[in-house]
C-alpha cells in the first residue's frame, strides 16, 4: 500500500484551473523532489497533501497508521514557550510514555501485579527501541547541525524572526522523525553548513519524504525520483535531479522530432489534397481520393510544439576597464552595539575575480557588501575603490523608487528607457503581455530580482555585488540568472547559498566563519576539501553537552559509532588516494617524454603523498581510540 496516493485531482481557483487531474502515487519510504515554476500549483499541493485546502475533484489518500509531518505550518504555542521549547515538542510521544513509566513504578512499589510489571517492561523495551533515552542527544545534534545557537535556544520563539522561527520549526520537524516527511522549500533560511547537514540527514532518512525545493544540489543529494508540475499537470522522472535533466531534455527532443514528423506527414498529405483538387476538374475520382485524404488528416491525432526552454536574451552593459586592483579593503571594522561583526579585515580585489563571500546566518556577509559599497560606515578601516570602477548592486531583499508604478513605467521613469524597447526587454526577461501591467509591489521576491537584474544589464558596469542573487527563484530563473552571470567578463562577488551557483562561478573564496575571515584562492569543492582535512585533523572533537546518568552509556555508545563512522570515512578516502597513486604512477610511465605533463603528475603526486600521510595518521589515531 502507498504512503500516498493522489487519483484525477483537480483543483480551480475561479475559473483558473491549477491542477488538472493529477495522478501519482509515493511509496513507503520514497525520498521525492516536487519540482516546477513559480505559480505552477506546488505549495497548493502541499496544503491538500496536509487537509489545509480543499480541491474540487478526485481522491487524496495518506497512509492511515502513519504520522505526518509537515514543515510549512507552523503551529500556535503559548506566549511563553522559547525555542528550546518548541523543539522539544518533538518529543511529546516520549513525554506521555514517561509519564506511563513513572505511574507504573509508583504503582509497582505498592503492589506488583502481573499485569503492571508485563505493562512497564513492554513500555520500556519500546522506549528504548525508539530512542527515549537518546533525546539529549539527538536535539543537540540536530539544532547544531541547523545553526540553532544556545542562546537562540533560550530566547522565546514569539521573538523570533521569520527565518529563525523556519529553522527552529525545522529542528522540530525533523526530531519528530514522522513516518511521511511534507517539506516546502527545507533549505530556505539555511547556511552552507546547515544545508549540507540536512542533505546528510535527509539522505540517510529512511521513511518517506516529499520536499518541494529549487535548491538542486540538495535535490542531487536526497531525490531518488523528481516530480514536475508543469501546466497544471505531473511528470515523474526517475532518480535525483541531475538524472532529471538529462530526462527531461531528451524527452523534449522526442517529443520535438515526433511533433515535427507528424507536421511533415500533414503538409505532404495536405499538398497531394491540393493537388488532387486542381486536377480534380478532369476526373471526379480525384476530387472523391482528395476528400478521402482531408480526412484522414482530421483523424490524425494532434501533437503540441514541445515548449523549448526560455533562455535569456539581453546581457550586461559592460564598461571597458584595465586596471589589475579595483578594490582595497584594509583593517575593516563594524560593530553594532558591544557586537563585533567585522574584525580589522584586509584584502585586495583583482580585475576579473570571481569572489564567493560565505559562513553562517549572522556572520556579517550583508554588512560587508553594504560597506564596499559606501551604504554603511565602518568604525575604522579604509575602502578603496578604483576611480574607473563602476558596481552594479542586486540585494537580496529587492526595492524601488515607486512601487505603486507597473513595470513598463518602472523602465521608462528610472532607466529613461522608450515604451517599445522597456516591452522589449521585458518581454526578453521573462515578463510577457499582462504581466507587464502589473505594479511592481504586487511581485514576488524572485520577480522583483528578475526586475532589478534587467535593470542593472541597463547600466554599463564592471563589477558585480550579488547578494543571494537566486533566493526565492524558480530553477528556470536561476539559470537566466547564471547564465547573465555566466556571459559577464568584470569582477564579481557575491553571497550565495546557492551551492551549483557557488561551485559554478567562485573562483575565489572569503569565508566569514566564528570571527575569523579567510581568504583562499581556489573554487568551492576545493574549499570544501581543504575545510574538512582540516577539521579532520586538527580540531578535537566538541564537547558533548552534560548528559543524565542514565543516558551516558548510550552516549558512549553512540561515540563509538561516529568514530567507527570516521574511521570508515578515511578508509575509504585512503583507497581512493593509493588508487589515484597507482594510476599517476602508469600515467608518469606512458608520459616520460613529456616534461610538462611529467611534471603536473609529479606535483600531483607529491601532494596526494602528503595528503595520505595526514589521513593514515588520523586514522592510526581513531583506530587506537576505538
Amino acid at each position: 500500500m502507498p504512503d500516498i496516493q493522489v487519483t484525477r485531482l483537480c483543483k480551480y481557483f475561479g475559473e483558473k484551473q491549477v491542477l488538472k487531474d493529477l495522478s501519482f502515487e509515493i511509496q513507503e519510504g520514497e525520498k521525492v523532489g516536487l519540482i516546477g515554476a513559480n505559480g505552477a500549483g506546488k505549495t497548493t499541493l502541499f496544503k491538500i497533501l496536509t487537509s489545509r485546502c480543499d480541491y474540487d475533484t478526485g481522491e487524496v489518500f495518506l497512509a492511515k497508521d502513519k504520522t505526518v509531518a509537515a514543515l510549512d505550518q507552523i503551529p500556535d504555542y503559548p506566549a511563553d514557550y522559547t525555542a528550546e521549547d518548541v523543539m522539544r515538542s518533538a518529543f511529546s510521544a516520549f513525554d506521555r510514555m514517561k509519564d506511563e513509566l513513572r505511574a507504573l513504578e509508583k504503582s509497582m512499589a505498592q503492589n506488583a501485579s502481573k499485569s503492571d510489571v508485563k505493562r512497564y517492561g513492554e513500555l520500556l523495551s519500546r522506549f528504548e527501541g525508539l530512542g527515549g533515552y537518546d533525546t539529549d542527544f539527538e536535539l543537540d545534534r540536530v539544532a547544531n547541525g541547523l545553526s540553532v545557537s544556545n542562546e537562540l535556544r533560550r530566547r522565546p520563539f514569539s521573538l523570533l524572526s521569520g527565518g529563525e522561527k523556519t529553522r527552529v520549526n525545522l529542528a522540530r520537524v525533523m526530531l519528530m522523525r514522522a513516518d511521511i516527511l511534507l517539506l516546502d522549500e527545507p533549505t530556505n533560511h539555511l547556511d552552507l553548513h546547515s544545508c549540507e547537514f540536512l542533505g546528510e540527514y535527509l539522505g540517510s532518512y529512511k521513511k518517506t519524504i516529499v520536499a518541494i525545493s529549487h535548491d538542486r544540489y540538495f535535490l542531487d543529494q536526497v531525490a531518488s525520483r523528481i516530480l514536475e508540475l508543469e501546466g497544471g499537470q505531473i511528470l515523474s522522472f526517475g532518480g535525483n535531479y541531475s538524472v532529471y535533466a538529462v530526462e527531461k531534455e531528451r524527452a523534449r527532443e522526442e517529443a520535438m522530432k515526433l511533433f515535427e514528423a507528424h507536421e511533415q506527414e500533414k503538409k505532404r498529405l495536405e499538398d497531394a489534397a491540393a493537388k488532387l483538387h486542381s486536377w480534380g476538374t478532369q476526373s471526379v475520382k480525384m476530387h472523391k481520393h482528395a476528400f478521402s485524404i482531408e480526412k484522414r488528416i482530421e483523424r490524425m491525432k494532434a501533437y503540441e510544439r514541445p515548449p523549448t526552454n526560455r533562455s535569456l536574451n539581453l546581457k550586461f552593459g559592460e564598461s571597458e576597464y584595465f586596471t589589475e586592483d579595483v578594490l582595497k579593503v584594509k583593517g575593516l571594522t563594524k560593530q553594532y552595539n558591544s557586537r563585533v561583526i567585522l574584525s580589522n579585515l584586509s584584502f585586495t580585489v583583482k580585475n576579473g575575480d570571481r569572489i564567493a563571500l560565505i559562513g553562517e546566518n549572522g556572520a556579517g556577509k550583508t554588512t560587508l557588501l553594504r560597506l564596499l559599497l559606501s551604504q554603511e560606515r565602518p568604525d575604522s578601516g579604509i575602502v578603496r575603490l578604483d576611480a574607473g570602477l563602476k558596481p552594479g548592486y542586486l540585494p537580496q531583499n529587492v526595492t524601488f523608487t515607486n512601487p505603486s508604478r507597473n513595470l513598463i513605467d518602472t523602465l521608462i521613469y528610472e532607466k529613461n528607457m522608450a515604451v517599445q524597447t522597456a516591452r522589449n526587454r521585458l518581454g526578453a526577461f521573462g515578463f510577457s503581455g499582462e504581466e507587464q501591467l502589473k505594479p511592481v509591489s504586487s511581485l514576488s521576491g524572485g520577480e522583483k530580482s528578475r526586475l532589478k537584474l534587467l535593470m542593472l544589464m541597463c547600466d554599463k558596469i564592471n563589477m558585480l555585488f550579488l547578494d543571494e542573487p537566486t533566493n526565492h527563484l524558480d530553477i528556470p530563473s536561476r539559470e537566466w540568472i547564471e547564465d547573465a552571470v555566466s556571459a559577464f567578463s568584470g569582477t564579481i562577488l557575491f553571497v550565495s547559498h546557492d551551492r551549483y551557483f557557488l561551485s559554478r562561478f567562485a573562483k575565489r573564496i572569503f569565508a566569514l566563519e566564528n570571527g575569523l575571515f579567510t581568504d583562499f584562492s581556489g573554487g568551492y569543492e576545493d574549499y570544501e576539501k581543504n575545510a574538512a582535512l582540516s577539521e579532520c585533523i586538527f580540531k578535537e572533537p566538541k564537547a558533548l553537552p552534560k548528559q543524565d546518568t542514565a543516558t551516558k552509556a548510550h552516549t558512549a555508545e553512540r561515540e563509538k559509532r561516529s568514530i567507527r563512522l570516521q574511521v570508515k570515512k578515511l578508509e575509504s578516502e585512503i583507497d581512493k588516494m593509493e588508487t589515484r597513486l597507482s594510476e599517476i604512477d602508469s600515467e608518469m610511465e606512458k608520459n616520460a617524454l613529456d616534461h610538462v605533463a611529467l611534471g603536473e603528475l609529479f606535483d600531483e603526486k607529491n601532494r596526494l603523498q602528503s595528503e595520505l600521510c595526514l589521513f593514515m595518521d588520523e586514522w592510526q589515531r581513531l583506530s587506537e581510540k576505538l
